[in-house]
């Protein structure tokens, strides 16, 4: 799909992928403020409720999902379909983001981090984190982004 401007609002999809490259997951998503290395979207969760280790995703929750060119990560603000209320953060271990045409493409390195608004945070996924076949570099850059997101999420970014 290519980019498509509407007084200035620009359409976006998004692509998850597995670390083959595979794609298993697409949504589509507004910009709501790109950077050189940055983009900001909006989107809607698009599956059926699903609750995730104490937080209830769903279906029409708002996330506001930051993505960058240059950092092993993602973030997504997510806000209650109801009354728009923060319910936390998740966070996508993951190789830097591509942009291209109207496309954020990311490749998920499994390893995860979910935020509370109170501050708890818990890692998730490890276990598949560690049976993925990737190389010790890859690895390594992985590992350094989950303690930058445990580090910058002790105090909770403002994403737009």
């Amino acid at each position: 799909m290519l980019l498509r401007e509407h007084s200035n609002i620009s359409e976006v999809i998004v692509i998850k992928c597995n670390i083959e490259g595979k794609e298993i997951w697409r949504y589509p998503g507004l910009i709501l403020k790109r950077g050189v290395n940055t983009m900001v979207i909006e989107a809607y969760f698009n599956r059926n409720d699903l609750l995730f280790h104490g937080m209830l995703l769903g279906r029409g929750d708002r996330f506001v999902e930051a993505y960058y060119t240059d950092r092993w990560y993602n973030i997504f603000e997510v806000h209650d379909r109801v009354d728009d209320h923060l319910k936390g953060w998740y966070c996508n271990v993951a190789r830097p983001a591509v942009f291209v045409n109207g496309v954020i493409r990311y490749v998920d390195l499994a390893l995860d981090l979910l935020v509370f608004p109170d501050g708890r945070q818990f890692v998730l996924d490890e276990d598949e984190f560690a049976a993925l076949p990737i190389d010790a570099e890859t690895r390594s850059q992985a590992i350094r982004a989950l303690e930058d997101l445990k580090t910058l999420l002790q105090t909770p970014p403002s994403l737009v």
